[in-house]
């Protein structure tokens, strides 16, 4: 691969790809050197921003990978569960509710146990808290806020499908830890490489091509013969891509020279 083939980016997300100049985040982009600020200005596409750079690159016109939608909705469950409502995408029933005169109204719309989550910044199982009674709620409350409750769906697994560009490139099952209701690899779960249901697929896929998302993990639940989409990872672990013998570096560099993404 040659230099001229060569894309840039800014995280390290690519840092290993032959043919990705990686950067490196500064938050001062006078902090890059004039050489580096002259090769973001030219290149026609930058990949891996950062939420802070999408912003701006999206305001002067540069085209970005992921696209500016997606960052748009980082680990913000709150924007997830609004647009899946606008766009009528089978989602658990979600309320959100701030501030103290709303809270106590919690349990007129959900009955124990239910879930609750840190909706904003968290990621790969944190955050996430099995409510059962009223001290678990009250526990939950002084720590989170605003308040992010959603019902619960009684499952040992769930599925991840990846779709990255416009298609997906990996689908498998990750299976609860015994006496653990997160299936999140990251809290010891395993994954499982048995068939995906192509119904489980293609809600993925029309997930993620109707909220504009092209780089995601999108995570599925079955429950009576029903899938929901549970939430989207835009910062995803590899490591059902390592248990399936994908090289997700060769993959992310077939995908840029094939221009794909």
């Amino acid at each position: 691969m040659t230099n001229s083939k060569k894309v840039i980016a800014i995280e390290a997300r690519l840092r290993d790809c032959r043919n990705v100049i990686t950067l490196g985040v500064r938050p001062n982009f006078s902090d890059y050197s004039l050489q580096e600020a002259e090769l973001i200005r030219n290149a026609k596409k930058i990949y891996y921003p950062t939420t802070f750079y999408a912003d701006l690159f999206d305001a002067m016109g540069k085209s970005i990978f992921p696209s500016y939608h997606t960052y748009k909705c980082v680990q913000d469950k709150i924007k997830q569960t609004a647009l899946f409502d606008l766009l009528k995408i089978s989602h658990p029933r979600t309320r959100v509710f701030y501030g103290k005169l709303q809270k106590p109204a919690i349990t007129k719309y959900f009955k124990f146990p239910f879930i609750g989550k840190v909706p904003r910044g968290s990621a790969m199982g944190r955050g996430v808290y099995l409510i059962k009674n009223e001290d678990d709620l009250f526990a939950y409350l002084n720590i989170v806020t605003p308040a992010y409750i959603q019902e619960y769906i009684p499952s040992d697994r769930d599925i991840r499908v990846v779709v990255i560009g416009n298609r997906i490139v990996h689908a498998y099952w990750r299976i609860a830890p015994p006496g653990d209701f997160r299936s999140n690899i990251s809290v010891g779960g395993t994954v499982s490489l048995d068939p995906v249901p192509e119904e489980a697929l293609d809600l993925a896929l029309h997930t993620a091509q109707s909220c504009k998302w092209n780089d995601v993990g999108i995570d599925i639940c079955m429950y009576k013969d029903k899938y929901y989409v549970l939430e989207a990872n835009m910062k995803y672990g590899k490591e059902g891509f390592r248990r399936a013998g994908i090289d997700y570096i060769k993959l992310m560099e077939d995908m840029i020279e094939n221009e794909e993404l």
